[in-house]
Protein backbone atom coordinates (compact mmCIF):
# COMPACT_ATOMS: atom_id res chain seq x y z
CA UNK A 1 0.00 0.00 0.00
CA UNK A 2 1.21 3.39 -0.42
CA UNK A 3 -0.78 7.16 0.20
CA UNK A 4 0.44 9.97 -1.53
CA UNK A 5 0.02 13.51 -1.13
CA UNK A 6 0.04 14.85 -4.74
CA UNK A 7 -0.53 19.05 -5.27
CA UNK A 8 1.24 21.32 -3.53
CA UNK A 9 0.63 20.46 0.23
CA UNK A 10 0.53 23.52 2.78
CA UNK A 11 3.05 24.12 4.65
CA UNK A 12 2.78 22.29 7.81
CA UNK A 13 0.77 19.45 6.59
CA UNK A 14 1.97 16.37 5.76
CA UNK A 15 4.78 13.82 6.80
CA UNK A 16 2.02 11.61 7.90
CA UNK A 17 -1.93 10.81 8.14
CA UNK A 18 -4.43 8.41 9.20
CA UNK A 19 -5.16 5.44 7.51
CA UNK A 20 -8.64 3.49 8.53
CA UNK A 21 -8.64 -0.18 8.29
CA UNK A 22 -11.75 -2.17 7.80
CA UNK A 23 -11.87 -5.78 7.35
CA UNK A 24 -15.61 -6.88 6.07
CA UNK A 25 -18.06 -5.32 8.40
CA UNK A 26 -15.80 -5.48 10.95
CA UNK A 27 -15.23 -2.83 13.11
CA UNK A 28 -12.60 -0.54 11.49
CA UNK A 29 -8.86 -0.23 12.70
CA UNK A 30 -6.98 3.30 12.74
CA UNK A 31 -3.04 3.82 12.17
CA UNK A 32 -0.91 6.88 11.47
CA UNK A 33 1.62 5.53 8.35
CA UNK A 34 4.07 7.90 6.64
CA UNK A 35 2.84 9.48 3.10
CA UNK A 36 4.73 8.84 -0.31
CA UNK A 37 5.98 5.59 1.09
CA UNK A 38 5.39 1.92 0.19
CA UNK A 39 4.38 0.14 3.01
CA UNK A 40 3.48 -3.79 3.87
CA UNK A 41 0.40 -4.41 5.63
CA UNK A 42 -0.28 -7.98 6.82
CA UNK A 43 -4.05 -9.11 7.04
CA UNK A 44 -5.46 -12.54 9.13
CA UNK A 45 -8.47 -13.54 6.77
CA UNK A 46 -11.34 -14.70 9.33
CA UNK A 47 -12.60 -17.00 7.12
CA UNK A 48 -12.48 -19.11 3.40
CA UNK A 49 -13.73 -17.47 0.27
CA UNK A 50 -14.29 -13.45 -0.23
CA UNK A 51 -12.85 -11.03 2.10
CA UNK A 52 -13.02 -7.59 1.62
CA UNK A 53 -10.87 -5.24 2.52
CA UNK A 54 -11.34 -1.04 2.77
CA UNK A 55 -8.42 1.30 3.08
CA UNK A 56 -9.59 5.17 3.63
CA UNK A 57 -8.05 8.49 4.77
CA UNK A 58 -9.90 11.39 5.51
CA UNK A 59 -10.11 14.56 3.75
CA UNK A 60 -7.80 17.43 3.45
CA UNK A 61 -7.57 20.69 3.85
CA UNK A 62 -8.84 22.43 -0.37
CA UNK A 63 -8.46 19.05 -1.23
CA UNK A 64 -9.88 18.69 -4.74
CA UNK A 65 -11.60 15.28 -4.64
CA UNK A 66 -12.40 12.46 -2.08
CA UNK A 67 -13.13 10.11 -4.17
CA UNK A 68 -9.34 8.68 -4.06
CA UNK A 69 -9.31 8.72 -0.96
CA UNK A 70 -10.58 5.09 -0.24
CA UNK A 71 -9.60 1.58 -2.40
CA UNK A 72 -11.17 -1.44 -2.22
CA UNK A 73 -9.33 -4.99 -2.31
CA UNK A 74 -11.40 -8.20 -2.38
CA UNK A 75 -9.02 -10.89 -0.92
CA UNK A 76 -10.72 -14.55 -2.13
CA UNK A 77 -9.32 -16.68 1.03
CA UNK A 78 -8.63 -20.58 0.15
CA UNK A 79 -7.91 -22.90 2.68
CA UNK A 80 -4.42 -24.09 1.90
CA UNK A 81 -4.70 -27.77 3.32
CA UNK A 82 -7.02 -29.48 5.49
CA UNK A 83 -5.51 -31.52 8.11
CA UNK A 84 -7.53 -34.23 9.51
CA UNK A 85 -7.18 -36.78 12.19
CA UNK A 86 -9.36 -39.96 11.89
CA UNK A 87 -9.37 -42.35 14.94
CA UNK A 88 -10.64 -45.38 14.61
CA UNK A 89 -11.43 -48.06 16.64
CA UNK A 90 -12.01 -51.64 15.77
CA UNK A 91 -11.31 -52.33 12.13
CA UNK A 92 -14.80 -52.58 10.26
CA UNK A 93 -16.51 -52.19 6.62
CA UNK A 94 -16.66 -48.48 7.01
CA UNK A 95 -13.05 -47.75 8.07
CA UNK A 96 -11.51 -48.18 4.75
CA UNK A 97 -14.55 -45.95 3.49
CA UNK A 98 -14.13 -42.78 5.38
CA UNK A 99 -9.79 -43.51 4.69
CA UNK A 100 -10.32 -43.71 1.11
CA UNK A 101 -12.55 -40.65 1.14
CA UNK A 102 -10.33 -38.51 2.76
CA UNK A 103 -7.38 -40.16 0.96
CA UNK A 104 -9.01 -38.93 -2.01
CA UNK A 105 -9.20 -35.02 -1.79
CA UNK A 106 -5.60 -33.73 -2.59
CA UNK A 107 -6.48 -30.68 -0.28
CA UNK A 108 -6.77 -33.02 2.75
CA UNK A 109 -3.96 -34.36 5.31
CA UNK A 110 -5.04 -37.34 7.03
CA UNK A 111 -3.41 -38.57 10.05
CA UNK A 112 -5.25 -42.54 10.45
CA UNK A 113 -4.56 -43.39 14.29
CA UNK A 114 -6.63 -47.32 14.57
CA UNK A 115 -6.39 -49.96 16.88
CA UNK A 116 -5.62 -53.48 15.27
CA UNK A 117 -5.11 -54.82 19.26
CA UNK A 118 -6.82 -53.43 22.48
CA UNK A 119 -3.68 -53.25 25.38
CA UNK A 120 -5.31 -56.16 27.24
CA UNK A 121 -5.29 -58.70 24.25
CA UNK A 122 -1.80 -60.63 25.08
CA UNK A 123 -0.11 -63.13 22.48
CA UNK A 124 3.20 -62.98 24.06
CA UNK A 125 5.25 -61.79 20.78
CA UNK A 126 8.43 -60.77 21.94
CA UNK A 127 8.55 -56.52 20.83
CA UNK A 128 11.46 -56.89 18.75
CA UNK A 129 9.37 -58.64 16.55
CA UNK A 130 6.18 -56.99 15.99
CA UNK A 131 5.78 -54.43 13.38
CA UNK A 132 3.68 -51.74 14.63
CA UNK A 133 5.38 -48.80 15.69
CA UNK A 134 3.65 -46.97 18.99
CA UNK A 135 1.04 -44.39 17.82
CA UNK A 136 2.38 -40.31 18.97
CA UNK A 137 -0.39 -40.23 21.52
CA UNK A 138 0.88 -37.38 23.17
CA UNK A 139 2.37 -35.68 20.31
CA UNK A 140 -0.78 -35.38 18.51
CA UNK A 141 -3.48 -34.85 21.33
CA UNK A 142 -1.20 -32.62 23.54
CA UNK A 143 1.21 -30.84 21.53
CA UNK A 144 -0.34 -30.98 18.34
CA UNK A 145 -4.09 -30.92 18.34
CA UNK A 146 -4.63 -27.82 17.95
CA UNK A 147 -2.68 -28.07 14.40
CA UNK A 148 -5.93 -29.97 12.70
CA UNK A 149 -8.90 -28.91 11.44
CA UNK A 150 -10.89 -31.58 12.31
CA UNK A 151 -10.90 -34.93 14.18
CA UNK A 152 -12.95 -37.76 13.21
CA UNK A 153 -13.54 -40.58 15.93
CA UNK A 154 -14.96 -44.08 14.51
CA UNK A 155 -16.60 -46.29 16.33
CA UNK A 156 -13.85 -45.13 19.38
CA UNK A 157 -14.05 -47.06 22.30
CA UNK A 158 -12.91 -45.98 25.97
CA UNK A 159 -9.61 -48.50 26.18
CA UNK A 160 -7.08 -46.95 27.94
CA UNK A 161 -5.54 -46.19 25.20
CA UNK A 162 -6.12 -42.48 25.17
CA UNK A 163 -6.15 -40.96 28.92
CA UNK A 164 -9.10 -38.85 30.04
CA UNK A 165 -6.73 -36.16 29.66
CA UNK A 166 -6.46 -36.58 26.45
CA UNK A 167 -10.19 -36.38 25.82
CA UNK A 168 -10.57 -33.26 27.62
CA UNK A 169 -7.90 -32.00 25.92
CA UNK A 170 -10.52 -32.40 23.06
CA UNK A 171 -13.02 -30.78 25.01
CA UNK A 172 -10.81 -27.69 25.19
CA UNK A 173 -10.12 -28.06 21.70
CA UNK A 174 -13.68 -27.77 20.61
CA UNK A 175 -14.27 -25.02 22.98
CA UNK A 176 -11.54 -22.98 21.47
CA UNK A 177 -13.05 -23.28 17.79
CA UNK A 178 -11.79 -26.82 16.80
CA UNK A 179 -14.45 -29.27 15.21
CA UNK A 180 -15.38 -32.51 15.94
CA UNK A 181 -17.00 -35.59 14.21
CA UNK A 182 -18.31 -38.71 15.70
CA UNK A 183 -19.42 -41.83 13.86
CA UNK A 184 -21.25 -43.94 16.38
CA UNK A 185 -21.69 -47.49 16.11
CA UNK A 186 -22.80 -50.46 18.64
CA UNK A 187 -20.04 -49.48 21.11
CA UNK A 188 -21.49 -46.04 21.70
CA UNK A 189 -24.36 -47.07 23.81
CA UNK A 190 -21.90 -49.68 26.12
CA UNK A 191 -19.60 -48.80 29.29
CA UNK A 192 -17.03 -47.63 27.66
CA UNK A 193 -18.57 -45.19 25.02
CA UNK A 194 -17.12 -41.78 24.66
CA UNK A 195 -20.16 -40.89 26.08
CA UNK A 196 -18.66 -41.66 29.45
CA UNK A 197 -15.68 -40.07 29.09
CA UNK A 198 -15.13 -36.04 29.40
CA UNK A 199 -16.23 -35.69 25.80
CA UNK A 200 -19.88 -36.04 27.03
CA UNK A 201 -19.55 -32.35 28.18
CA UNK A 202 -20.11 -31.19 24.36
CA UNK A 203 -22.10 -34.35 22.73
CA UNK A 204 -25.18 -32.69 21.63
CA UNK A 205 -26.86 -36.35 22.06
CA UNK A 206 -27.24 -39.40 24.80
CA UNK A 207 -27.65 -42.54 23.48
CA UNK A 208 -30.06 -44.73 25.43
CA UNK A 209 -28.16 -48.21 24.47
CA UNK A 210 -30.35 -49.21 22.26
CA UNK A 211 -29.57 -50.25 18.69
CA UNK A 212 -32.17 -50.74 15.92
CA UNK A 213 -31.00 -53.08 13.30
CA UNK A 214 -33.26 -52.82 10.52
CA UNK A 215 -33.49 -51.61 7.15
CA UNK A 216 -34.02 -48.03 6.65
CA UNK A 217 -33.68 -44.95 3.73
CA UNK A 218 -32.04 -41.82 5.97
CA UNK A 219 -34.66 -39.29 5.57
CA UNK A 220 -33.92 -35.36 5.22
CA UNK A 221 -35.92 -33.29 8.37
CA UNK A 222 -37.97 -30.06 7.66
CA UNK A 223 -34.83 -28.64 9.66
CA UNK A 224 -32.65 -30.52 7.28
CA UNK A 225 -34.51 -28.96 4.43
CA UNK A 226 -33.23 -25.64 4.93
CA UNK A 227 -30.24 -26.00 6.26
CA UNK A 228 -27.20 -25.71 3.78
CA UNK A 229 -25.42 -28.80 5.07
CA UNK A 230 -28.35 -31.47 3.46
CA UNK A 231 -30.26 -28.66 1.30
CA UNK A 232 -30.90 -30.55 -1.89
CA UNK A 233 -29.47 -33.25 -1.34
CA UNK A 234 -33.05 -35.41 -2.20
CA UNK A 235 -32.18 -34.20 -5.76
CA UNK A 236 -28.71 -36.01 -5.97
CA UNK A 237 -30.78 -39.30 -4.89
CA UNK A 238 -30.17 -42.01 -7.49
CA UNK A 239 -33.78 -43.42 -9.46
CA UNK A 240 -35.09 -45.20 -6.99
CA UNK A 241 -34.02 -43.20 -3.88
CA UNK A 242 -31.33 -43.34 -1.62
CA UNK A 243 -29.89 -47.01 -0.26
CA UNK A 244 -30.80 -48.52 2.52
CA UNK A 245 -28.86 -48.58 6.07
CA UNK A 246 -29.01 -50.64 8.47
CA UNK A 247 -28.05 -49.91 11.96
CA UNK A 248 -29.37 -46.46 14.02
CA UNK A 249 -27.75 -46.13 17.66
CA UNK A 250 -30.52 -44.88 19.57
CA UNK A 251 -29.84 -41.45 20.87
CA UNK A 252 -32.03 -38.56 22.49
CA UNK A 253 -31.19 -35.23 21.30
CA UNK A 254 -30.11 -33.05 24.36
CA UNK A 255 -28.88 -30.01 21.96
CA UNK A 256 -28.32 -29.11 18.40
CA UNK A 257 -29.65 -29.50 15.19
CA UNK A 258 -30.74 -32.73 13.94
CA UNK A 259 -30.59 -32.81 9.90
CA UNK A 260 -31.41 -36.43 9.26
CA UNK A 261 -33.50 -39.04 10.87
CA UNK A 262 -34.26 -43.00 10.86
CA UNK A 263 -36.89 -44.73 11.47
CA UNK A 264 -39.26 -43.62 13.88
CA UNK A 265 -37.94 -40.03 13.06
CA UNK A 266 -35.31 -40.84 15.35
CA UNK A 267 -32.12 -38.29 15.21
CA UNK A 268 -29.37 -39.71 12.78
CA UNK A 269 -27.26 -36.69 12.22
CA UNK A 270 -27.34 -33.90 14.86
CA UNK A 271 -25.26 -31.03 14.58
CA UNK A 272 -24.29 -28.40 17.43
CA UNK A 273 -22.50 -25.75 18.76
CA UNK A 274 -20.02 -25.29 21.17
CA UNK A 275 -18.74 -22.08 21.98
CA UNK A 276 -16.11 -21.43 19.32
CA UNK A 277 -16.03 -24.59 18.16
CA UNK A 278 -18.55 -27.34 16.28
CA UNK A 279 -19.59 -31.13 16.60
CA UNK A 280 -21.39 -33.56 15.02
CA UNK A 281 -22.67 -36.66 16.10
CA UNK A 282 -23.66 -39.66 12.88
CA UNK A 283 -25.85 -42.22 14.52
CA UNK A 284 -25.15 -44.94 12.70
CA UNK A 285 -21.94 -46.73 11.42
CA UNK A 286 -23.67 -47.73 8.22
CA UNK A 287 -22.86 -45.11 6.04
CA UNK A 288 -20.17 -46.63 3.94
CA UNK A 289 -22.89 -48.29 2.36
CA UNK A 290 -23.60 -45.34 0.25
CA UNK A 291 -20.27 -45.19 -0.64
CA UNK A 292 -19.81 -48.40 -1.92
CA UNK A 293 -22.95 -47.85 -4.25
CA UNK A 294 -25.27 -50.42 -1.84
CA UNK A 295 -28.85 -50.14 -3.56
CA UNK A 296 -27.55 -47.25 -5.58
CA UNK A 297 -26.30 -45.90 -2.70
CA UNK A 298 -26.25 -42.46 -1.74
CA UNK A 299 -24.18 -38.43 -1.58
CA UNK A 300 -21.44 -39.23 1.27
CA UNK A 301 -19.15 -37.56 -0.68
CA UNK A 302 -21.13 -34.61 -0.64
CA UNK A 303 -22.64 -34.72 2.90
CA UNK A 304 -19.18 -35.44 4.44
CA UNK A 305 -17.80 -32.44 2.03
CA UNK A 306 -20.24 -29.80 3.35
CA UNK A 307 -20.54 -31.46 6.38
CA UNK A 308 -16.55 -30.87 7.09
CA UNK A 309 -17.19 -26.99 5.55
CA UNK A 310 -19.65 -26.28 8.11
CA UNK A 311 -17.69 -27.39 10.69
CA UNK A 312 -14.36 -25.34 9.49
CA UNK A 313 -17.03 -22.41 9.76
CA UNK A 314 -17.08 -21.73 5.38
CA UNK A 315 -19.53 -19.06 4.72
CA UNK A 316 -21.31 -20.75 1.94
CA UNK A 317 -22.29 -23.28 4.69
CA UNK A 318 -23.60 -21.11 7.69
CA UNK A 319 -27.36 -21.94 8.86
CA UNK A 320 -27.66 -17.97 9.14
CA UNK A 321 -25.67 -15.67 6.47
CA UNK A 322 -25.90 -13.16 4.62
CA UNK A 323 -23.79 -12.90 1.23
CA UNK A 324 -23.98 -10.50 -1.64
CA UNK A 325 -22.18 -10.86 -5.36
CA UNK A 326 -21.70 -7.89 -7.77
CA UNK A 327 -21.23 -8.12 -11.34
CA UNK A 328 -21.11 -5.15 -12.85
CA UNK A 329 -23.72 -2.69 -11.56
CA UNK A 330 -25.78 -5.21 -10.82
CA UNK A 331 -26.08 -7.28 -7.03
CA UNK A 332 -27.26 -10.37 -5.97
CA UNK A 333 -28.42 -10.80 -2.32
CA UNK A 334 -28.76 -13.84 -0.61
CA UNK A 335 -30.46 -14.87 3.01
CA UNK A 336 -30.21 -18.27 4.34
CA UNK A 337 -32.20 -18.89 7.79
CA UNK A 338 -33.19 -21.52 9.37
CA UNK A 339 -36.27 -20.02 11.05
CA UNK A 340 -39.62 -20.37 10.15
CA UNK A 341 -40.39 -16.87 9.94
CA UNK A 342 -38.83 -14.67 7.10
CA UNK A 343 -36.22 -12.40 7.85
CA UNK A 344 -37.48 -8.32 7.65
CA UNK A 345 -36.07 -5.84 5.27
CA UNK A 346 -32.36 -5.52 3.77
CA UNK A 347 -30.56 -2.48 5.13
CA UNK A 348 -28.32 -1.07 2.27
CA UNK A 349 -26.36 1.93 2.80
CA UNK A 350 -24.62 3.52 0.01
CA UNK A 351 -20.98 5.25 -0.56
CA UNK A 352 -22.09 9.08 -0.16
CA UNK A 353 -24.54 7.29 2.82
CA UNK A 354 -27.71 7.17 1.97
CA UNK A 355 -30.25 4.23 3.10
CA UNK A 356 -32.20 2.52 0.92
CA UNK A 357 -34.05 -1.07 2.37
CA UNK A 358 -35.13 -4.24 -0.37
CA UNK A 359 -37.45 -7.15 0.79
CA UNK A 360 -35.70 -10.21 -0.23
CA UNK A 361 -38.49 -12.86 -1.59
CA UNK A 362 -38.48 -16.68 -0.64
CA UNK A 363 -37.05 -18.76 -3.49
CA UNK A 364 -36.45 -22.21 -1.74
CA UNK A 365 -36.90 -23.27 1.43
CA UNK A 366 -34.65 -21.11 3.71
CA UNK A 367 -33.15 -19.22 1.07
CA UNK A 368 -34.42 -15.82 -0.25
CA UNK A 369 -33.11 -14.10 -3.00
CA UNK A 370 -32.80 -10.87 -5.08
CA UNK A 371 -31.45 -9.20 -7.61
CA UNK A 372 -30.75 -5.04 -6.98
CA UNK A 373 -29.08 -2.32 -9.33
CA UNK A 374 -26.52 -0.18 -7.68
CA UNK A 375 -27.09 3.46 -8.29
CA UNK A 376 -23.35 4.14 -8.05
CA UNK A 377 -19.92 2.29 -7.54
CA UNK A 378 -18.48 1.87 -4.14
CA UNK A 379 -18.70 0.15 -1.41
CA UNK A 380 -21.95 -0.45 -0.08
CA UNK A 381 -22.86 -2.02 3.68
CA UNK A 382 -25.53 -4.11 3.98
CA UNK A 383 -27.80 -4.73 7.63
CA UNK A 384 -30.55 -7.57 8.41
CA UNK A 385 -31.05 -7.94 11.98
CA UNK A 386 -27.57 -9.30 13.84
CA UNK A 387 -25.66 -9.71 10.31
CA UNK A 388 -24.00 -7.26 8.67
CA UNK A 389 -21.67 -7.62 5.51
CA UNK A 390 -20.36 -5.01 2.64
CA UNK A 391 -20.08 -5.40 -0.85
CA UNK A 392 -17.71 -3.31 -3.65
CA UNK A 393 -19.80 -2.50 -6.63
CA UNK A 394 -16.82 -1.74 -9.72
CA UNK A 395 -13.57 -0.12 -8.26
CA UNK A 396 -13.99 2.26 -4.86
CA UNK A 397 -12.09 5.06 -6.97
CA UNK A 398 -12.46 5.29 -11.00
CA UNK A 399 -9.52 5.52 -13.11
CA UNK A 400 -10.41 9.33 -13.25
CA UNK A 401 -9.91 9.81 -10.21
CA UNK A 402 -6.81 8.31 -9.33
CA UNK A 403 -4.94 11.26 -10.14
CA UNK A 404 -6.78 14.95 -10.14
CA UNK A 405 -4.16 16.87 -11.10
CA UNK A 406 -2.64 17.26 -14.44
CA UNK A 407 0.81 15.95 -15.61
CA UNK A 408 2.34 15.92 -18.67
CA UNK A 409 4.82 12.58 -17.63
CA UNK A 410 2.41 10.45 -19.33
CA UNK A 411 2.09 12.16 -23.04
CA UNK A 412 5.97 13.84 -22.53
CA UNK A 413 8.04 11.20 -23.69
CA UNK A 414 5.37 10.65 -26.32
CA UNK A 415 5.44 14.36 -27.89
CA UNK A 416 9.48 14.72 -27.37
CA UNK A 417 10.13 11.94 -30.24
CA UNK A 418 8.29 13.70 -32.48
CA UNK A 419 10.35 16.90 -31.49
CA UNK A 420 6.97 17.87 -30.33
CA UNK A 421 5.86 19.06 -26.72
CA UNK A 422 3.09 19.56 -24.09
CA UNK A 423 1.96 22.61 -22.52
CA UNK A 424 -0.31 23.38 -19.98
CA UNK A 425 -3.26 25.57 -20.33
CA UNK A 426 -2.71 28.13 -17.28
CA UNK A 427 -0.42 29.72 -19.09
CA UNK A 428 -3.12 30.61 -21.66
CA UNK A 429 -3.86 29.62 -25.12
CA UNK A 430 -0.31 28.94 -26.61
CA UNK A 431 -0.49 30.21 -30.95
CA UNK A 432 -0.60 27.98 -33.94
CA UNK A 433 2.34 28.00 -36.07
CA UNK A 434 3.17 25.97 -39.30
CA UNK A 435 6.43 24.29 -39.34
CA UNK A 436 8.85 22.26 -41.58
CA UNK A 437 8.76 18.77 -40.66
CA UNK A 438 11.77 17.96 -38.41
CA UNK A 439 12.24 21.28 -37.30
CA UNK A 440 10.90 21.69 -33.65
CA UNK A 441 7.00 21.83 -33.09
CA UNK A 442 6.87 23.45 -29.68
CA UNK A 443 8.24 26.49 -27.96
CA UNK A 444 7.41 28.67 -24.95
CA UNK A 445 3.96 30.03 -26.04
CA UNK A 446 3.13 28.44 -29.80
CA UNK A 447 3.00 25.09 -30.57
CA UNK A 448 3.72 24.11 -34.70
CA UNK A 449 1.70 21.98 -36.92
CA UNK A 450 3.53 20.21 -39.67
CA UNK A 451 1.44 20.48 -42.81
CA UNK A 452 1.67 16.88 -44.32
CA UNK A 453 -0.90 17.84 -47.17
CA UNK A 454 -2.37 14.00 -45.85
CA UNK A 455 -5.47 14.50 -47.62
CA UNK A 456 -6.72 11.84 -50.08
CA UNK A 457 -9.92 12.56 -52.75
CA UNK A 458 -12.25 10.22 -52.37
CA UNK A 459 -15.61 10.81 -54.90
CA UNK A 460 -15.88 14.45 -56.87
CA UNK A 461 -20.11 14.60 -57.39
CA UNK A 462 -21.47 17.64 -59.58
CA UNK A 463 -25.44 18.01 -58.71
CA UNK A 464 -27.50 20.31 -60.16
CA UNK A 465 -28.25 23.46 -58.00
CA UNK A 466 -31.98 23.45 -59.80
CA UNK A 467 -33.79 21.39 -62.11
CA UNK A 468 -33.79 22.61 -65.98
CA UNK A 469 -37.38 23.53 -65.62
CA UNK A 470 -37.52 26.28 -62.57
CA UNK A 471 -34.34 27.80 -64.45
CA UNK A 472 -36.57 28.55 -67.47
CA UNK A 473 -39.26 30.15 -65.25
CA UNK A 474 -36.67 31.76 -63.41
CA UNK A 475 -35.33 32.93 -66.73
CA UNK A 476 -38.89 33.97 -68.34
CA UNK A 477 -39.47 36.06 -65.29
CA UNK A 478 -36.58 37.70 -65.65
CA UNK A 479 -37.04 38.63 -68.79
CA UNK A 480 -40.48 39.81 -67.97
CA UNK A 481 -39.16 41.94 -65.44
CA UNK A 482 -36.35 43.78 -67.67
CA UNK A 483 -39.42 44.23 -70.63
CA UNK A 484 -41.59 46.11 -67.94
CA UNK A 485 -38.92 48.20 -66.31
CA UNK A 486 -37.62 49.37 -70.12
CA UNK A 487 -40.80 49.74 -71.21
CA UNK A 488 -41.47 52.39 -68.04
CA UNK A 489 -38.59 54.04 -68.82
CA UNK A 490 -39.52 54.87 -72.57
CA UNK A 491 -42.79 56.20 -71.49
CA UNK A 492 -40.92 58.37 -68.74
CA UNK A 493 -38.45 59.77 -71.66
CA UNK A 494 -41.21 61.08 -73.85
Amino acid sequence: ARIEDQGQVPRGQGGSVDLTVSLDADAPVTFSVPLGQDLDLPVNLPHAGMNVLQLSVGAGAGELTVRNNAAVVQINGVRDRLRVLLVSGEPHAGERVWRNLLKSDPSVDLVHFTILRPPEKQDGIPVSELSLIAFPTKELFVDKINDFDLIIFDRYRMRGILPLSYIDNVVQYVKNGGTVLVAAGPEFGEVDSLWRSPLAEILPVEPTSMIINQGFKPVVTDLGKRHPVTEGLEALAPEGGWGRWFRLIEVVTRQGQVLMSGPGDKPLLVLNRVEKGRIAVLASDQAWLWGRGYEGGGPLLELLRRLAHWMLKEPDLEEESLTASAVGEAVTFTRRTILDTPPGDLSITAPDGTVSTLTLPLVSPGKYEAKWQAPMLGLFRLQQGDLARVVAVGPSAPKEFEETIASAAGLTPVATDSRGGVQALEAGMPDIRLVREGRPASGRGWIGIVPRGAYVTGDVQVTALLPAWLWLILAALTAVAAWTVEGRRGRQSR
